[in-house]
Formats: C-alpha cells, structure tokens, sequence
C-alpha cells in the first residue's frame, strides 16, 4: 500500500495520510462477504499458516485432525517418526477419512467404502480392489499431501501454495521471538493439556488487532489489575523498563513490555512467598549460564504478544498461549487456543502457570471474556457503517518514539492485509 500526502482512498479500505498522521481503516472490511472471500483466496490460501506442534505428535502414529484455514486436514507423525500432513478427504468419494480430533494408529479407515491408507498417505487396501484396472492404484487414490509443510523450532505450519516462500523466509522477524519462546528450555516446550475452542461474534481481524493492543489494557481489564496488585504485584515493578511495538516484516508484528504479574520462567511475586524467590532465582542462573545475563533477563522479565501474520499469536505472558482463529462469516469467528510450557519444568512451577494461564488466558479467565465483549460490541457498533464509515488506527504516529499503546503494531498487520487483499485479481 503507497501512502499519499491527501486522504485518498487507496482501493476502499485503507486510507494513510503521513504528513497529517492519520491512518484508517474502512469498516467494511469487518463486514463484507466479498471480502471475506477474498481474504480466503489471497491470505489463507497462499500464507504459512500454523498447524500445530511437535509435542502433540509424541510417537509414531499419533496424529490429529484440525481445519487449517477452511481445510480439513490430518497431521500425523508416521512409523518412521516423519511428520505429515494431508488432505482430510478420500480420493474416492470425498468423505473424510480421520473422523476423531486426535490419536494413535496404524492407518486410517474411510467409513464409507472401507478403501484404508498407511501413515504415508499410500493406498494400502479396497473391497473389490480387483475390479479396478492395475494402473488405477498408482498414487492417484492415495491420501493428498499439503502442498507445504514445515517447522520452525517445533512449530509446525502448512502452506497451500506451491509458490510460496520457505518458511524462516516467511516468518522473518518472528523468529526472535519464538527462539525467546523456544529458550526458556534446553529440553524443548509441549502442549499442555487440550485444545480449548470457543467462539464468539465479531470479525476475525478484530481479534488480530485486540492480540497486540497495549491501549485496551488497564480500561478493558481493571479487575484482574485490581487482582494483581491484591495478589502481591506491583504496578510499578515490572522487572523491566521495554515498552516498544515492532515490525517484524511480511506484517508480522509484536509488543514487548514489562507487567506486575509473575512470570513462571523466573520472576517471582510476593504472593509466591520465599520459596518462589528461591525457584525464581535458580531458574534465573540457569538462563544466565545458557545466555548470558542480557538475554536471561529477556527472557525472564519481558512479556510479549506476537501476531504471525494472519492468524496465529503467542502470548508469552503470565503463562504461554498459542491462539488461531478463523472467520466463519465476516461476524463470527471460531478460536483455538493451547497451553505450551517447558518440558522439564517443575511441578510447582507448572502448577503456578497453569493457575495463571486458567484464571487470565484462558476461555473462562479475567481477560478472554472482556475481550470477546468488547469485540462483539464493535462489531454490532459496524450497523452504523453508512454513517460512520472509519476505524482510526492513528495513535503514535506522529510520535518519533511509539509505545506498546499506540498503534504502530496495528499498522504493520494492515499494511501487508491491504497489499496481498488488493493487489492482483
């Protein structure tokens, strides 16, 4: 997208204006099925889009089933222990091969005709495969592999385009902060516990931009501040002075920051008593002696959200979580989100970020309900669009040093929306 120095409308949904600073957003993109569609062409279709991670698929024969960006797939770890991913469909009929969400097997049974396939997607049985010509069982019924697949430090994406970049090209500068992520320990992280799915009313990108919002935070959640600071935090000794947004490339983008609650990796809070100082500090000499103190800080103290463009953000917080969402209409959205944690972490460690992760991250926690409230009170706020017809993602622009509450983040994702939404047919 080119900026303009008037308040031209670049295409209808983006207008950025530098010398004025002014940046907004049409909000007809939260509401138009035509968008909507061709968000599915140009973004879900030719981006890397997360899938899944190397903790779900321990042994050989584990696998799931997940509907990555409107399709239906199995990601299975197969007996030589290489991972895959295909098309949740039978080259016979059409119906889906893997009906259950997750587990462990030897091959996968379509129930419709009985035709079974191996872990590596080949055609190994049919009723009646007799009466089909020899040449009809060379590779064409076997399983449909996605076109890419790929991990970085164990996070697993697919990509349906055979024309897309590698992955690290991709991901850019998000690797930083997964490696930030990845680091916390020498044995490597896993999924805990299950997959919590939920959904609610507003447009998928509302949520994209709510993920690296430092602006909403005090307003929209005073209650669980008020609980921090109750619990033992204190809002002036955040472990760190970081509060900057970046741009990570390709419309990635991240906020990192300093904050009043405890950190499981090594920052204690008073509620954590002595014993939690204790756990904190060894976990801190630890990290020092991978890291150096520099980088053990980082990783101790600071928390970010990161947004993978389009869809897949981190928070590295109180706790970790992993969240995709999808758009099922231009109102209404479906969210799955999972725990991750360190291996080898200790039980009271895992004990204190699971409470943190329940009682703030989580479905039921003090942030995702205020959060789907206030997206859902936007959306329906989009029934004045004929009247007023802009969001205003402007804050810090003018600023020569932009803070986590502005709006540089948001700036980022829109961006590279705008150029892969209207470039091309």
């Amino acid at each position: 997208m080119s900026t303009v120095e008037a308040g031209t409308i670049i295409e209808p949904y983006i207008v950025e204006n530098q010398s004025k600073s002014i940046f907004q957003v049409n909000r007809r993109v939260f509401v138009d099925e035509q968008i909507l569609a061709r968000e599915t062409k140009k973004i879900f279709e030719t981006c890397w889009i997360y899938i899944g991670h190397e903790s779900e698929l321990l042994k050989p024969g584990d696998f799931l089933t997940r509907n990555v960006g409107g399709k239906e797939l199995i990601f299975v770890k197969d007996k030589d222990s290489q991972v895959r991913a295909f098309f949740n469909t039978c080259p016979h009929r059409g119906a889906m091969v893997c009906r259950e969400k997750h587990g462990n097997d030897k091959m996968f049974l379509c129930m419709y005709h009985a035709w079974s396939f191996d872990l590596t997607g080949k055609l190994v049985s049919r009723p009646e495969g007799e009466r089909y010509h020899s040449d009809n069982s060379e590779g064409i019924h076997d399983l449909v592999p996605v076109g890419k697949l790929d991990n970085y430090r164990g996070f697993y994406f697919v990509n349906f385009d055979d024309n897309a970049v590698d992955l690290k090209t991709y991901l850019g500068g998000a690797c930083e902060y997964i490696d930030l992520t990845a680091d916390q320990s020498e044995v490597g992280m896993e999924v805990v516990g299950g997959t919590q799915e939920y959904g609610f009313d507003a447009n998928w990108k509302l949520l994209v931009e709510n993920s690296i919002d430092g602006y909403h935070g005090v307003p929209t959640h005073t209650t669980y501040f008020d609980y921090i600071i109750a619990a033992g935090g204190q809002l002036g000794d955040t472990g760190t002075k970081v509060n900057k947004p970046r741009d990570l490339g390709n419309g990635h983008a991240a906020i990192e920051y300093g904050s009043p609650w405890g950190r499981p990796i090594a920052k204690p809070i008073a509620a954590w008593g002595e014993q939690g100082e204790k756990d904190c500090a060894a976990l801190r000499e630890k990290l020092t002696a991978r890291f150096g103190k520099e980088r053990a800080d980082r990783i101790a103290y600071n928390n970010f959200n990161l947004l993978i463009f389009p869809n897949l953000v981190i928070n590295n917080v109180m706790a970790i979580t992993i969240r995709t969402f999808y758009p099922q209409t231009p109102a209404r959205q479906e969210v799955k989100a999972w725990a991750l944690a360190p291996k080898d972490e200790s039980a009271i460690m895992r004990e204190r970020r699971l409470y943190s992760f329940l009682e703030f991250l989580g479905p039921g926690g003090f942030a995702t309900p205020d959060d789907c409230e206030a997206l859902k009170m936007c959306q329906k706020g989009y029934d004045n669009m004929t009247h007023v017809e802009w969001n205003d993602i402007s804050k810090g622009m003018s600023e020569n040093k932009q803070g986590n509450t502005d709006e540089k983040q948001m700036r980022v994702f829109w961006r590279e929306w705008d150029k892969r939404i209207s470039g091309g047919s």
